[in-house]
Parts: C-alpha cells; structure tokens; sequence
C-alpha cells in the first residue's frame, strides 16, 4: 500500500511496516486497521513522523505507533521508542508538554440504578470542588517552593502524607507514584512557581473527570480481580503535570536543540531534539522530567480524593457504604529506563511513550501483586459522548511493543474543526439526550471534545485485542462528565 508516497506493507490484520529506507536505523511498525490506516491517515503526517524517529541515534529494533496515531510534536501521538542507553538518546518529543498526562480508574461499590436521579447535582459538585480549565487553581492551599520540589521528589506519596487518601492508592499507583531519579534542581523556577497554585487541579483540553457506569464485561475472571462489575459506578481521571510539566519541556527544547547541534545530530525534523542519555543535558532533562512526573500523580492523587469526598457528601453515604477504591493510575506521556528482551538479550533501555499506555504481563514484577494473575489494568479513555475501555496487558506486548498499548481514541478532527462543526448547536442537549451530564468552562471546549473530533475508540481498541497486545476486560459508558 502507498500512502502520501511511502511505502508500507502489511505483516497481517493489524500491523504494517514502513520499510528500513534513507536515513531509518529500524524500519517503522504502525498497529491498526486497513480502514484506520486508509481513512485516517491519508492526510495526516503521523506516518512521517513514524519514519523521523526510526533517524533516532541508538532506537532499538522499530519506530513503533499504536492504532490511535496521529500528528504530534516531533513524535506522532501514539508513538514508542526505545533507545540504548550508553549510544542512544533522550527527546522530549517523545515525552510531549503534559509530562505524565495519565488516566486513574476508581471503583465503587454503587450501582448507577440507584444513584441515576443524582448525577446531575453530583456532577455540579463536582464542578465546584475540582477546579478546571486554563490556569485552573486553588484546589488546595497556595503551596511554598519548598513543598512543591517535595511533591517533585515524592510524588503521590506527598499527597497521601497530607491526608489526600490512604497508601493501598500508593501501591495501584504506577510506579507507586514516584520516578526515583527525579531531580528537583533540574526544574526552572519558572516551572516550580506555576506549580504552587495548581495541584489538584484538572486543567484543559482534553482533561476531564467522568462519573461512568461498566456497561459490559469481556473478561469476568479478570474483572472480578479488578473489581468491576456491570451496572457499577466508576471515576475516570484523566490529567497530567499541568504548567509545571509544560514549562519543563518548554525549558528542555532549547536547550536539547543546543545539544543536537553540539553533538552533531543529522535527524530529519528539528522537534525531534535530543540528546546522549548520558550526557549533562540528557541527565538534567530525564531528572526534570520525572520530577515532572512525580507531580502528575501527586495531581491525580489529590483530584481522586476531592471525587471521592465529593461523593460522599452529595450522596450523603459513609466511607464504608461507597466503598472507594483505586484500581489503577497508568501514565502515558513518559520516558522511562526498562529492561526489555533486545535482539534474545535482556537490556536496559529507555522507552519513549508518547501518547501509550504500559502494558505489562500478568508477572511482572513491575505491577501490583493483585494483578499478578490478571496483567496489568490498562485504562483506554474514549471521547466523551461514548466510552471507555479496560484492557490487561499481556506476554505480547513485551515481545513487540516494549510492553506498550494505545492510550485512547485518537483525534481526527483539528481543535478548529471541531469547534466550526458545533457552531449552531446545542451541544448540551445533544449529550444529555445520550444520558449525559456535562459541566465545562464553555462552550468551546464542549465543541472541540465531542464525539465528531475523535475515531471510534472501540475500533482502536479492537485493533489491539486483534493484534494480542492487550486484552479486552470492561467497556465504559459516561453518565457525567467535568471539563475545563
């Protein structure tokens, strides 16, 4: 098949490969769907940007993109690359601005029946309680530089310390909430100051807090361990570092940019600015941007506890009654120092996912206990007027993908698009007719949001049950939703 020119073969129903060619050091793999690939992809440039990364100096066997591709920064979101560590490189295009932006999952013991003439008065108070939007803040008091360079080294554990949940959050938490190489003199002071204001705060886009309800179960087995059943009443989170991990990349690209020309660089697209992994500014950029990290969980966190309070007091239940739990928080705008099976070696590499979720076998030492069995919860967040998924991670991923899935639907629609395409409607209406609720800063943000701006998170997800990557466990529908 020729698509914009480049050549890409299909290995079978759901993986394609765009020939080693030029200056490629590996060839580029592309998971997705002959109708994916053809309808969403003609005119996009993600499939340029697939073959600008395989240029990356030490990219280990392929330039790798999940069914949700499309155009990014430097890297296509929906992008993985795993570089070596003593001759490759570190690129904070393959990172993105919102540092750990991720999704966390909470469950309940309620049942949607029970509670369904509330959710509109549970999602004002929602609205209320988390702030959203630009800028968004006062979630919390104004903290000092001293406890915002505490939450970059400490992560969510700095939250649970302040009484924002309980440690079981700490163990479901990837990671347990905290990059241990994070190194708060990396980070500007720029970036500390427009932290103070904003933890626990949702912030923009395409962030967003639903009140959904498990509509069907794929796997029970795997569903009863992660404790979800049909009818139940969930949280899903999805946000990331907020203007602190923008001002870290902001930061970092200059100076990486610097850094590709001073160790002579020849790649095909200057976003794709980086660094040696071991050089100062590779180290300064990984330690800042996991300190970065840290404050996306330590944001989540706080954001879960004000849902869960939230709850409690609208539906004026107990803690026992609610029954609250996190399932799993994954993050999917990271780089991060794995070992993977490189060529029949075990070798320790540096995974870029950009726009991914892990995705790790039932065993692996890498997730919590309780999960041993079942792999790893993989939280996939579709637009908001459909649904969301629950997948497992698997033994293939970690053969492929470097222990990688998609990490949503995947916009097809330009922010500008979409809102020219709501202009005249109500939006509002549109989605409660659907079984709804929504609360947003306005109009525009509703309009570049809704279903139309995105593809089917369903066919993005069959794609990776297809393929092995990840297993279906349980779809998701929204019956609130709170956005900035």
């Amino acid at each position: 098949m020729i698509i914009q020119g480049i050549e890409i073969k299909k290995i079978n129903d759901t993986l394609w490969e765009i020939p080693k060619h030029g200056g490629m050091l590996v060839p580029g793999r592309i998971y997705t769907s002959q109708n994916l690939l053809e309808s969403t992809l003609q005119n996009d440039e993600a499939i340029k940007q697939v073959i600008n990364v395989a240029h990356l100096p030490g990219i280990q066997k392929y330039s790798l993109a999940m069914p949700d591709i499309h155009w990014g920064y430097g890297f296509p979101i929906g992008g993985v690359a795993a570089t070596d560590l003593d001759e490759g490189v570190i690129s904070p295009g393959g990172v993105g601005y919102d540092i750990n932006c991720g999704v966390r999952l909470a469950r309940t013991s309620l049942e949607y029946k029970t509670i369904q003439k509330r959710i509109p008065i549970l999602v004002e108070n929602l609205f209320k309680n988390i702030p959203t939007g630009v800028g968004a803040s006062g979630a919390i008091r104004k903290l000092s530089t001293k406890e915002i360079r505490k939450i970059l080294t400490h992560g969510s554990q700095w939250a649970v310390e302040q009484g924002f949940g309980s440690d079981e959050d700490i163990i479901f938490t990837e990671e347990h909430g905290k990059l241990k190489g994070a190194n708060p003199d990396a980070v500007s002071e720029r970036a500390i100051e427009r932290g103070t204001d904003q933890a626990g705060t949702l912030g923009s886009g395409n962030h967003f807090l639903e009140v959904d309800v498990v509509e069907e179960i794929f796997d029970r087995e795997k569903a009863e361990v992660f404790g979800l059943f049909e009818g139940q009443v969930v949280i899903l989170i999805h946000t990331g570092s907020r203007g602190l991990g923008y001002q870290v990349c902001d930061d970092y690209l200059k100076v990486l940019v610097e850094a590709g020309n001073k160790y002579g660089f020849k790649l095909p697209d200057k976003q794709l600015a980086c660094a040696p992994l071991k050089s100062g500014e590779g180290q300064n950029y990984l330690g800042a941007m996991q300190a970065a990290a840290n404050f996306a969980w330590n944001n989540r966190q706080i954001i879960m506890h004000l849902a869960k309070k939230t709850l409690m007091q609208t539906l004026s239940i107990s803690e026992s009654e609610l029954d609250f739990h996190l399932v799993h928080d994954v993050c999917h705008n990271i780089a991060k120092i794995e070992e993977h099976q490189i060529n029949g070696e075990r070798k320790k590499v540096c995974v870029h996912r950009k726009g991914a979720t892990r995705a790790f076998p039932p065993g692996s030492e890498q997730i919590p206990e309780k999960y041993f069995s079942t792999g790893q919860p993989v939280l996939i967040p579709g637009d908001m007027g459909r649904y969301s998924y629950v997948l497992a991670g698997t033994e293939k991923a970690m053969e492929e993908t470097f222990g990688s899935s998609c990490h949503g639907a995947g916009r097809v629609k330009s922010r500008h698009k979409a809102l020219k395409m709501g202009k005249g409607r109500d939006l509002i209406a549109e989605l409660k007719k659907e079984g709804i609720e929504i609360q947003a800063k306005g109009f525009r943000t509703i309009a570049e949001e809704m279903s139309y701006a995105y593809k089917d998170v369903s066919d993005v997800v069959d794609v990776m049950a297809k393929s092995g990557i990840s297993k279906k466990v349980a779809k998701l529908r929204p019956v609130g939703v709170i956005k900035g």
